[in-house]
């Protein structure tokens, strides 16, 4: 599987194209569809999997999903966040309404999009819709885990005691590298450092 990732210019939130047997499957939609055309190319993109609802990661959504004629999948929690004109994070009070291409997922999973097959963790703590995805043994965290940190637990609908459930569930799973919902990636080992020490941090 390739990764290539695209850097959007709100907040510089990662969007990432995986590819496989000629098929794409993103993760996030903060960068410009022009920049994930070029990068997709001829191949079928089969889902875009969104992380969480704020705007930076989310923004683009809908124009990318009707563009390459897929589906978008994320927690139905969701709705509480990008309906919201604060929980959102927008520039502008901007909002999500149209749920159409929207498939919900609620529960940990595992599925296939493709040739992709997909391990969803609901991951709450940074916001109350974050989502984590394991796909061929690669962790798409969102703002749940960073290279060397963790997501914001002072925003509307965030809790410090999901957070730390989320990385005890973390902890708990099989992953080669970390792909963040901004900044660089990390491994495994690095995760389990940086778990380890967000953990006592949020139970102080």
């Amino acid at each position: 599987m390739e990764i290539i990732k695209l850097v959007g210019k709100l907040l510089e939130a990662n969007e990432y194209v995986l590819i496989k047997d000629n098929q794409c499957l993103l993760v996030d939609s903060g960068a410009r569809l022009e920049e994930v055309i070029k990068v997709v190319g001829k191949r079928k993109v089969v889902g875009i999997l969104l992380t969480h609802g704020h705007f930076d990661h989310a923004c683009n959504c809908i124009e990318q999903a009707k563009y390459f004629s897929t589906k978008i999948y994320a927690s139905s929690k969701i709705k509480q966040t990008v309906t919201d004109s604060v929980a959102i994070y927008s520039e502008d009070g901007s909002t999500i309404d149209d749920f159409s291409l929207f498939e919900f997922i609620d529960k940990d999973k595992t599925f296939a999009l493709g040739s992709f097959n997909l391990k969803c963790l609901y991951t709450p703590g940074h916001s109350s819709c974050s989502e984590c995805y394991i796909i061929d043994g690669q962790l798409f965290s969102g703002d749940v885990l960073f290279e060397k940190g963790i997501g914001r637990t002072d925003l509307k609908f965030s809790s410090r005691q999901m957070m730390y459930d989320s990385l005890c569930k973390l902890e708990r799973q099989t992953f080669e590298s970390v792909y963040s919902g901004h900044g660089e990636s990390s491994n495994y080992l690095m995760q389990m450092k940086n778990i380890a020490l967000f953990k006592r941090f949020l139970s102080r």
